[in-house]
């Protein structure tokens, strides 16, 4: 299982040599339109409505960071990955936007220097999701939020986080947060999932 882009995800997988056919996936390369449209109307809902500062940790090759440039606002996104952060800039040529090669759990980035944090399917697989949680809730400027999509995968050895663990973790961190149910939306995914998948926002 991989979602936008982490080698912490998957150890084993060389994602260098996986990037080529990454956005294969219809929820990694949002190339079916009503794919891509449910993903951009999720993103406008969760993002700031002005023009904001983004940074997508764990980008991969790059899909929601367009769609959040497409939506005007600047994106940087970090990715481990060298091969997955050459196609994100090429993907995003020509917009405003800007892609480092690094490690998202401490992403070589200033500290308040973004209003919005976006990270998909990442936190789960971190050893200390807690203290990557501080470190990234320092990125942010006053007002700024965190957006984070994960879940629950598998029915005989389950790996993920689950929604009340999340927010948990977050309590401490942000002044509020929600949690938006995604599983049941069959058009962010390419088809019908049965896991548990969600996001959450929470406002710091």
């Amino acid at each position: 299982m991989r979602e936008n882009s982490d080698e912490a995800t998957s150890p084993g997988v060389d994602w260098n040599a996986a990037a080529a056919a990454f956005d294969d996936e219809p929820d990694h390369g949002l190339r079916d339109p009503e794919v891509r449209a449910a993903w951009a109307d999720r993103l406008r809902a969760w993002l700031p409505e002005r023009a904001s500062d983004v940074l997508d940790l764990g980008c991969g090759t790059g899909s929601l960071s367009l769609l959040a440039a497409e939506q005007g606002h600047r994106v940087t996104g970090v990715d481990l990955s060298p091969a997955m952060i050459d196609l994100a800039r090429a993907k995003l040529a020509g917009r405003d936007a800007v892609f480092l090669h690094g490690d998202a759990t401490a992403p070589p980035v200033g500290e308040e220097r973004f209003d919005a944090l976006l990270v998909r399917h990442l936190l789960w697989a971190l050893p200390d999701p807690a203290r990557v949680l501080r470190t990234w809730r320092a990125l942010l400027r006053p007002g700024g939020r965190l957006v984070l999509v994960e879940g629950v995968w598998g029915a005989v050895a389950p790996v993920g986080i689950p929604a009340d663990r999340l927010t948990a973790l977050l309590a401490p961190l942000a002044g509020h947060t929600r949690v938006e149910r995604l599983s049941q939306d069959p058009r962010l995914w390419g088809g019908p999932v049965e896991d548990e998948r969600y996001a959450v926002v929470a406002t710091v």
